[in-house]
């Protein structure tokens, strides 16, 4: 187990939005809607002498188009962390939504590593159905498909071992094949949820995201999120919280987008 690894999130993108949109048939708990902010993020693991990406995030135009407030192009902001994405060799795909493929053209060079489910839901017959298809772009899912027919997709079902202390998780629920991330790092290990968990209250009220490809699969990922971050050392990271800029206050310094860097560690109070 490799416990040098460095785990960055990048916050790319931010909007308002309210709880009647965001969760799941809001109206059955019986509260006031109310508006909130939720935040974009992907994310870098550093060890083991190479850098992954996780997730690319929306490509700002489609962003815009989208109502989403672009805070850095997700490629301007890996150039300033000294990552050139057409040198990429490893991105892990967590699942194959809008916000999280947008810019999959930008890694030609790239191993795209996700469950065998994601890719062959959304390369199949039914995800053009808009239930489906509202949260993905139909050229992004061809740049999905055409890396996949230039032998640079790894699948994976279940678990995968990525080495270095930095393995995969196959949960579902949010789409067919919703993966997690768990990375070792100096005192513990980062739990990077991505979508299987976009807010943190999501977990402590049970409360499931709107967009639910299997709403089962979903609780179940909230109940593996649980026993995993249970034990001690073990810290979680949700995938669209405002909240985890407060939970991780570090911060890279010297890129020119300091603020929007955000250094993920096993210290400090992440409640």
């Amino acid at each position: 187990m490799n416990e040098g690894n460095e785990v960055w999130a990048v916050r790319y993108g931010t909007r308002v939005t309210t709880r009647g949109e965001a969760y799941l048939n809001w109206h059955v708990y019986g509260e006031p809607d109310e508006a909130f902010r939720m935040d974009y993020f992907f994310w870098l693991v550093r060890g083991g002498g190479r850098t992954t990406v996780v997730d690319c995030g929306f490509d700002p135009e489609v962003g815009r188009r989208r109502g989403r407030e672009v805070l850095v192009d997700p490629v301007d902001a890996l150039r300033a962390l000294d990552v050139d994405p057409a040198t990429v060799d490893r991105l892990v795909v967590s699942h194959a939504h809008y916000d999280h493929i947008g810019n999959l053209a930008h890694f030609p060079a790239a191993e795209i590593v996700m469950t065998a489910r994601e890719l062959a839901f959304w390369t199949g017959p039914h995800a053009g159905r808009v239930q489906f298809a509202h949260s993905t772009e139909e050229d992004e899912i061809a740049d999905l498909a055409r890396a996949r027919d230039e032998g640079r997709v790894t699948t994976f079902s279940g678990w995968c071992e990525l080495g270095d202390g930095f393995g995969l998780l196959e949960v579902g629920g949010h789409t067919p094949g919703q993966l997690i991330g768990r990375v070792a790092v100096a005192g513990g290990e980062i739990v990077l949820a991505a979508d299987a968990l976009h807010f943190y209250d999501e977990l402590t009220e049970d409360r499931p995201f709107f967009v639910v490809a299997d709403l089962e699969a979903m609780y179940a990922g909230f109940d593996t999120l649980r026993e995993l971050t249970a034990v001690p050392g073990r810290v979680l990271v949700a995938g669209h919280d405002v909240d985890v800029g407060r939970r991780f206050p570090g911060r890279a310094e010297g890129t020119g987008i300091d603020d929007l860097v955000i250094r993920l560690d096993v210290g400090g109070d992440h409640r």
